[in-house]
């Protein structure tokens, strides 16, 4: 395999990092470097600027709103993004369902929800997990049952990221309780203004409310809004996860902050050693800094392998790279701690003293992402995957 990227490649790496320069909002761009949150105007205000430049959903079939680039022009654009940084459109629409929809949806479907999604008009939200189904989702217990020309959904899901502003959210339900439990399960869209939805914020650990459990008490939902075949929905699940998963490495954000720790440990602060001066410390970025490189190489690799993706299935090559890569940005957040100190005490509120402002959104952001080896498959589940999937145990 060839690592080298050709002239054009390189020539569009530039194209996008002076576009992040000219477009982005200076305000947008500061909270994100400065780690903290952002709120649903500010996703929606940078969705519309990206789909401006026709950007927005890049990797969807053109047809859609996509653009004719290759894998390797849409990593290097998730990298720029991610290193510069700049937001992510939302997952749960652009890399999550709207997939989903153009690959096994109806006509229909496609028409009424692809353009809403693109432009960030309809926010979606993930209905998978469940109190007692989050590793093994397959032993979801909500129902969907048929009433003449309507589903009738009931059940409970949970750790549902920013249900709070989806307009929509896709759910998994059994719609065969007579089957084997991966079996009988349906992929149904549901609108979260319909009669019987309630959300419950549930606050996290970083002292945020971004996931909520969504109760479903008798919701009707059209037939229509089934998605692909009925009792297929654990094949859609998959499918949709794998995408999930792969973007889960997030090497640029990893890359990103490194880049801000090593800053940061290189500068004196109220006469203290300069950090970057330990050999312990430096020794600690520096193996960061190799695995990082090393996961981006992985995923050179996974990317040059697109067979399984031609073919349907899912890459199993995407567990290698959620692992991993949800354990280098928990790493690289622990050691940007190291470099904070107890000013990361002091900045964990969104209030704080200016003299450290420098330290905003660290403390957050390390508690927000303990999540990361839990969610979208937990790690565990993700070895017994390579355990049967690659190494054949």
């Amino acid at each position: 395999m060839d690592l080298r990227f050709t002239d054009e490649e390189l020539a569009f790496r530039r194209e996008v990092r002076a576009f992040l320069r000219e477009s982005l909002p200076p305000e947008i761009h500061r909270k994100l470097a400065e780690g903290c949150r952002l709120g649903k105007a500010d996703l929606v205000r940078w969705t519309c600027i990206l789909h401006a430049r026709g950007w927005a959903v890049p990797h969807w079939p053109v047809e859609w709103g996509g653009v004719d680039w290759d894998p390797v022009r849409q990593m290097i654009f998730r990298d720029e993004v991610q290193q510069f940084p700049a937001p992510e459109t939302l997952s749960f629409g652009t890399s999550m369902v709207g997939p989903v929809i153009y690959t096994f949806g109806s006509d229909a479907q496609k028409r009424r929800f692809l353009p809403r999604i693109a432009t960030l008009e309809d926010w979606w939200c993930q209905g998978f997990s469940e109190p007692g189904a989050g590793s093994d989702l397959a032993a979801l217990k909500t129902r969907a049952t048929r009433d003449g020309a309507q589903w009738v959904i009931n059940g409970q899901k949970a750790w549902t990221t920013l249900a709070q502003h989806a307009d929509w959210i896709f759910v998994l339900a059994r719609t065969d309780g007579s089957a084997r439990k991966q079996q009988g399960i349906s992929f149904i869209l549901i609108d979260m203004t319909s009669p019987g939805i309630s959300v419950r914020p549930v606050q996290t650990i970083d002292g945020g409310f971004e996931v909520n459990e969504v109760f479903f008490d008798d919701v009707r939902v059209p037939l229509e809004n089934l998605v692909g075949a009925e009792n297929r929905g654990w094949d859609y699940a998959k499918f949709l996860l794998t995408n999930e998963r792969s973007g889960q490495a997030r090497i640029g954000l990893s890359k990103a902050r490194l880049r801000r720790i090593r800053a940061l440990a290189s500068t004196p602060r109220n006469g203290a050693p300069v950090l970057i001066e330990d050999p312990v410390f430096r020794r600690k970025l520096a193996e960061l800094e190799v695995e990082v490189r090393a996961l981006e190489l992985t995923q050179f690799r996974v990317i040059a392998d697109e067979r399984h993706k031609e073919q349907g299935r899912p890459n199993p090559a995407s567990s290698i790279l959620k692992i991993k890569g949800s354990e280098l940005q928990q790493a690289t957040t622990e050691l940007l701690m190291d470099v904070l100190g107890p000013a990361g005490l002091v900045r964990h509120a969104e209030s704080g003293p200016a003299a450290f402002d420098w330290a905003r959104g660290g403390t957050s952001t390390y508690f927000n992402l303990r999540k990361l080896s839990i969610y979208g498959g937990s790690n565990e589940i993700q070895r017994t995957i390579i355990a049967r999937a690659i190494l054949g145990l």
